[in-house]
């Protein structure tokens, strides 16, 4: 789908786009980072569950089981495709990347670091990858260390991050940051952490929205990913690991589903990925999450990733030339997220989040759950406004041409 030239039509698929606001302005949602829009079809494919084969799955012969059963299994194959699962790698789902990450402390870290070990975090870490680790370190008396963040270029030290993962045993990694738009270089990243024979797990739930992931070519031992970032459902994400990770690790929750047998003394687990899926799973969740998929699938991602970066470099330059306000990451770089963060040297950042609410702009304000990397810029708050592809130039001068107006009257 050409991007450019069937904006329209791109945008008609995301009813909510088109929406008026209370205050009686159209909407320009600028929230992307946080949660994306959520095309028609997907919409329909949760409605069609719940309308035509709500049921729970697995065990039960009747035919609406069976036919959510297969949908449901089919969205995991989907998951797996659409990242480039090797033979022998498994998919888990779980409630998002939140969920993923912690079933990947509690389920592998947990029974394969001892004390003593070390785990190497970075200073642009979502708070999701850093505190599962910090009550892991905790409660097995872990080393953690932490590879800084330069200020200035927005990039990882590298040469910090060699020296800190030797003698490591797991480097968590953000693979593209919520805060700054910056994409690691993972690729690098992992094969130095192999070559010291420590483990990865890549926080993808950024990197999943803007571009086509595999995990084959990534090479990491851990995917940690969400459907919401990319036009999916809330409410379910996967931890999806390598060939030969399964087997190191041991369940978190217990219940039904995850079981063969449970007798008075012991239980026997699941050899399949349903080990870590105790109780009702996210059915409708995961459906939804196959259906984004499939959209997606139609899209051209790397011309949907050249359109993003063009709206976002236009609000990044916009907002250069407006007195007081400083812009943080390298929207030069052609790696970089849709993602566009900004200051201003005395306007309160929630203040400018709610003067732009007025003229029916969203954005987020905040930490952004990354307060590391804010002490790290000196900072403990921006405005953040995040693009996407169903996003259009003229809503990005838009949102430009409204700061500017704030900041000539307020700043």
């Amino acid at each position: 789908m050409d991007l450019q030239s069937d904006m329209n039509k791109v945008r008609l698929e995301f009813p909510i786009l088109e929406r008026i606001l209370p205050n009686g302005k159209p909407l320009i949602y600028l929230d992307n980072a946080a949660t994306s829009q959520k095309p028609i079809s997907v919409i329909n494919a949760i409605t069609d569950y719940y309308t035509n084969y709500n049921s729970n799955v697995h065990r039960a012969v009747h035919t609406l089981a069976g036919e959510a059963t297969e949908a449901f299994e089919l969205a995991r194959k989907s998951v797996a495709n659409w990242f480039g699962l090797p033979s022998g790698g498994m998919v888990l789902f779980t409630s998002g990347t939140t969920d993923a990450l912690n079933l990947c402390a509690l389920g592998w870290g947990k029974h394969n670091l001892k004390p003593g070990d070390a785990i190497v975090l970075t200073e642009m870490e979502h708070h999701s990858n850093i505190v599962p680790w910090q009550m892991l370190a905790k409660e097995y008396d872990l080393e953690l260390r932490w590879v800084n963040v330069d200020s200035e270029t927005y990039q990882l030290d590298m040469d910090d991050y060699k020296s800190k993962i030797i003698g490591a045993k797991l480097a968590c990694i953000i693979h593209t940051s919520n805060v700054l738009g910056t994409r690691n270089p993972v690729e690098r990243l992992v094969e130095i952490a192999h070559e010291v024979g420590a483990k990865v797990v890549l926080d993808c739930a950024q990197a999943a929205a803007h571009e086509k992931l595999d995990m084959k070519s990534l090479n990491a031992d851990f995917l940690a990913v969400t459907s919401h970032k990319m036009c999916g459902p809330t409410g379910i994400g996967a931890l999806l690991i390598a060939s030969g990770i399964f087997e190191q690790m041991q369940p978190v929750q217990g219940g039904g589903d995850m079981i063969t047998e449970v007798f008075k003394e012991y239980s026997i687990y699941q050899e399949n990925e349903h080990k870590f899926e105790a109780g009702t799973p996210r059915i409708a969740e995961a459906i939804g999450w196959s259906a984004a998929i499939s959209w997606m699938e139609g899209i051209d991602l790397i011309a949907a990733h050249k359109h993003t970066l063009s709206i976002a470099r236009n609000a990044s330059d916009g907002l250069k030339e407006i007195s007081g306000i400083k812009v943080y990451g390298d929207h030069s770089n052609e790696d970089i997220s849709g993602v566009v963060s900004f200051l201003h040297e005395s306007l309160h950042a929630e203040d400018i989040a709610h003067m732009l609410d007025s003229m029916g702009i969203a954005v987020r304000t905040g930490h952004h759950c990354a307060q590391p990397l804010m002490r790290r810029l000196g900072i403990s708050a921006t405005n953040r406004a995040s693009f996407y592809f169903y996003n259009t130039m003229d809503e990005s001068k838009a949102f430009v041409n409204a700061v500017k107006t704030i900041v000539e009257r307020f700043g």
